[in-house]
């Protein structure tokens, strides 16, 4: 089903009676930060790399070496034993909450190709196949979302709709589009008021985790994946899938608060060298490095308070206008490597993790 214009409008950072309002407050919120430190893969165990880093969970601290130029602090800390829930009710539960507020969530996942984005965010979890210790944090928040909404339905209306879209060589595709490829593409438009919008998109009416489940998988199916030295099922695309939450009290049909939830799982950063990409998948590393620097870049002007800031470069940043510096209660989880081989991407990402650690939203 296509959403109208009418409804993305009131669904994309307006809303209406409710504490999100921006009209509300000019209370400014920094985006949190957790690094998710993943196991070494069999490869690198094999090949006797080592650890490169120190993590210090209680003083929520990582180090490379004895530099204090390469300690960084953040808000959340997670070792390579760190299990999904703990991940999960540690950084992401309690943001959830904020929906029912009025306020736009995002939670967005960062890192170098192989560092176990997908996995923690669990975009290609599949209900009835996968182990449930294994759910990432899109399944884990849908399910709190339905629990929640149960909890409230004596009192509250609600209509949850979901989207499913990838970002692809700048290109937008709708994933839970049945059409042909070229059927698929979709137009990002800003509205008067500055929302950002993607025109004729599809939004699935959802009532249970099941069937919210059944559109990630099938969205998942549709995007574009590839095999490279680092991963033998790299995400090759960036993908937003999105939960737009209308409620409105029973006893009050005139006020509707209306929140977006956007869960963004990043395709990884990476140097050709390492990954071997030729051909196709070495254009697809320029797209995708080229995407992650605009984001760098808009990080890096938000954190330094510039007066402008550049989310116009490309499709990517003008997505994440309302997550970075807009309305919207962000986490930003950067997932790294402990090998030495992956010290500068590590390194890297670490930085990146930091800048974006100063943004206020």
């Amino acid at each position: 089903m296509a959403v109208d214009d009418a409804t993305k409008k009131s669904c994309d950072g307006t809303n209406t009676g409710g504490s999100g309002s921006s009209g509300g407050s000019n209370r400014c919120i920094p985006v949190r930060v957790a690094v998710r430190v993943r196991p070494l893969v069999q490869r690198a165990a094999q090949e006797y790399f080592s650890s490169s880093l120190e993590v210090l969970p209680e003083h929520k601290q990582i180090s490379i070496g004895s530099d204090s130029n390469r300690s960084f602090t953040y808000d959340y800390v997670f070792t390579p034993d760190c299990g999904q829930e703990e991940i999960y009710n540690a950084a992401v539960s309690k943001v959830v909450l904020q929906l029912y507020k009025g306020f736009n969530v995002t939670v967005l996942a960062y890192g170098q190709t192989g560092s176990g984005k997908t996995y923690s965010m669990g975009t290609n979890y599949v209900l009835d196949r996968d182990n449930e210790e294994e759910m990432g944090i899109i399944p884990r928040a849908i399910n709190d979302i339905f629990k929640s909404i149960k909890d409230r339905e004596q009192d509250y209306e609600f209509i949850v709709k979901v989207s499913f879209v990838e970002l692809y060589a700048d290109n937008l595709f709708d994933l839970l589009n049945v059409g042909s490829r070229e059927e698929c593409l979709v137009e990002i438009r800003e509205t008067p008021t500055g929302d950002i919008i993607m025109q004729g998109v599809t939004e699935v009416p959802v009532t249970s985790l099941r069937e919210t489940m059944r559109c990630l998988e099938q969205g998942s199916l549709n995007r574009a994946t590839g095999a490279t030295a680092m991963n033998a099922h790299s995400s090759r695309s960036h993908a937003l899938f999105c939960m737009t939450i209308e409620q409105r009290r029973k006893d009050d049909s005139e006020n509707m608060v209306c929140a977006k939830f956007t869960l963004v799982d990043l395709a990884g950063s990476e140097r050709a060298k390492k990954t071997g990409a030729t051909g196709m998948r070495f254009k697809e590393g320029v797209n995708i490095n080229q995407g992650l620097l605009a984001l760098g870049n808009v990080i890096s002007s938000l954190a330094a308070k510039e007066k402008y800031t550049p989310y116009r470069v490309c499709k990517l940043t003008r997505l994440l206008q309302d997550s970075l510096g807009g309305n919207s209660h962000t986490l930003m989880l950067a997932c790294v490597s402990p090998a030495d081989d992956s010290l500068e991407e590590t390194l890297s990402t670490l930085r990146y993790a930091d800048r974006a650690r100063k943004i206020k939203n």
